[in-house]
């Protein structure tokens, strides 16, 4: 599902590239046959991880297992940021490909980005999964016809069959010298082409039996496919001498170069805009999951290893779609705004995972493993330099903020796992010599008297013979007329007054909580609040929200409990 990368991938090599003019533009060809060799290395070096794992072996795990928890942790932030990206930047993508086709819409790109974010993110709630019936299509046909695109674009070119090749904009003149540090950044910005090549390692299980060998087969055609859209792409981009337009990709002026705008330049459009929305699903499968893993070792909370009525992970779900539609919003649908964040953290998990590789060779010594030494060594140490060219030249760009989140959120993960343990050791039974005598009070609040509290009083005798009601004085009259009935209807239950000089409800009520909890470290107080429930939900809105301030302000207390008693109106 990431066969359409290579094309606006093209569009970054320009961006950065036309900084220093237009004739600066050559240099893309070297550049793109050097990601397409990177593509290659990385591609063969994760045949060897399926190869080790052929049960599903990402980055967080086989990390982990290899170098342990904190590099693990670390593998792991960076790819649920790589995730996140991968679905706003997607998204973008796809945007830009109908805004291309249809400009009219180009100013509502945002919306439309989020609208398909929310989409896809309903989809996987509902229980959507990949499959080969819902992405072959699109698949086949964005495939099938940027292929078309690239043969016949290139037999024009041998042929002659274009009288002049569009001359450049002279118009778009160097802001920046042509440097070496240019050169990396466009290369640093190319090598997002990567992205979602672990994809496949990931989803392993997901394969026809034998998975493993499947999953190995799949990851080859994906190099082939990938290297080739690239550099065919790269190279018609050169030769139409095609320069980036905010409004419309380069892929789009290449199909309209070739094709003009008749039926097969829509059509590309159509398929690279569904292929680039769907792709985002690849991310919903992985987040999910990669959090489940984090979850189950106790370094995000659990709610992201529980399964909804879908058996779907739904908080990881809801995350990644709330999350990726804010950076959608953030960066206004920009792909170019998007992409200098790109990259960083799925080349550093690139690099963790095959230098993890390469210990479990040097370690385990299993059949062949001289040869997959080398093999993941040359990747991890390829990764390695590239990781250090897109933190050096994109940090000042948006890189920064995935460096620093990082570390951020392998402190969060720490964090999360020790509050586990702590949890653990103070409620295990080891050594526990049994529960000391609890002593139990029991009040009930009460505002007035009515049928609803002493339906609660009746309530709280059934909890303990230690029962009281308890009232804060705001008007002597009131107190007054409320003593008098309490002694008629008042079920022999002591009525406490306190008194309040300032008109304050709870402060008087928790000068008197404190009291009570003084009297032992074992004095539990249950707080029995009466409240009357209404037949229709917006006359409850007519009533005062005390019953609601007072169990708030009361809730985390230690030693007490707060409970409830609705009465019911007709």
């Amino acid at each position: 599902m990431r066969f359409s990368r290579p094309a606006f991938l093209t569009v970054v090599l320009g961006l950065i590239l036309v900084l220093a003019g237009t004739a600066a533009l050559h240099y893309s060809i070297p550049i793109g046959l050097a990601i397409a060799v990177l593509i290659a290395v990385v591609v063969s070096s994760y045949r060897q991880t399926i190869f080790a794992y052929p049960k599903g072996g990402g980055s967080y795990i086989v990390t982990k297992d290899n170098l342990g928890t904190l590099p693990g942790l670390i593998s792991g932030a960076a790819l649920l940021i790589d995730y996140v990206l991968t679905v706003a930047v997607s998204m973008a993508a796809g945007v830009a490909a109908l805004t291309s086709a249809v400009p009219a819409l180009y100013d509502y790109r945002v919306g439309i980005g989020v609208g398909f974010v929310t989409a896809i993110t309903l989809a996987n709630l509902r229980g959507l999964r990949e499959s080969g019936k819902l992405f072959a299509l699109p698949t086949y046909l964005f495939i099938g016809f940027v292929a078309v695109l690239i043969m016949y674009g290139l037999v024009r070119w041998a042929f002659g069959w274009d009288a002049a090749a569009h001359v450049p904009d002279p118009r778009i003149v160097a802001v920046q010298d042509l440097s070496v540090f240019l050169v990396l950044r466009a290369f640093a910005s190319g090598c997002a082409a990567l992205t979602g090549v672990e994809a496949v390692s990931d989803g392993v299980p997901a394969f026809k039996p034998p998975e493993a060998k499947n999953a190995r087969i799949v990851l080859a055609w994906l190099g082939v496919i990938l290297i080739s859209l690239f550099v065919g792409i790269t190279f018609l981009t050169r030769h139409y001498h095609l320069t980036p337009l905010p409004e419309q990709t380069i892929l789009s002026q290449l199909a309209r170069q070739i094709f003009g705008d008749g039926v097969l330049y829509y059509v590309i459009q159509a398929s690279t805009m569904l292929i680039l929305v769907l792709a985002a699903n690849t991310a919903f499968a992985d987040f999910p999951r990669l959090s489940f893993f984090l979850a189950r070792d106790g370094f995000l909370p659990r709610q992201f290893g529980s399964r909804g009525d879908r058996l779907v992970f739904s908080n990881g779900i809801l995350i990644l779609g709330g999350t990726a539609a804010a950076l959608l919003v953030l960066f206004s649908g920009s792909t170019h705004a998007l992409i200098p964040l790109y990259a960083v953290g799925v080349f550093l998990s690139f690099t963790l995972s095959q230098a993890s590789m390469v210990r479990r060779w040097l370690v385990r010594r299993e059949p062949g493993w001289r040869w997959r030494w080398w093999l993941n060594a040359v990747g991890a140490t390829t990764t390695g330099l590239v990781v250090v060219v897109i933190t050096g030249t994109k940090f000042t760009h948006g890189a920064w903020v995935v460096v620093l989140l990082i570390p951020l959120l392998v402190m969060l993960f720490v964090s999360i796992r020790r509050h586990y343990a702590d949890v653990a050791g103070q409620l295990s039974l080891d050594g526990y010599g049994g529960p000391p005598p609890m002593e139990h009070t029991v009040l009930v609040l009460a505002g007035d008297l009515h049928k609803g509290v002493i339906h609660a009083l009746q309530y709280a005798r059934t909890l303990s013979p230690s029962v009281k009601g308890v009232y804060v004085e705001l008007d002597p009259e009131k107190t007054r007329r409320l003593e008098e009935k309490w002694i008629k209807w008042g079920m022999g239950v002591p009525l406490v007054v306190l008194s309040s000089p300032y008109r304050s409800l709870l402060q008087p009520l928790r000068e008197y909580l404190n009291h009570l909890l003084a009297l032992g470290d074992n004095h539990m107080v249950t707080i029995v609040i009466p409240e009357f429930v209404t037949k229709h939900w917006w006359q409850h809105l007519l009533h005062n929200q005390t019953a609601f301030l007072i169990k708030g302000t009361l809730l985390f207390r230690k030693n007490v409990v707060v409970t409830d008693v609705p009465y019911h109106l007709r």
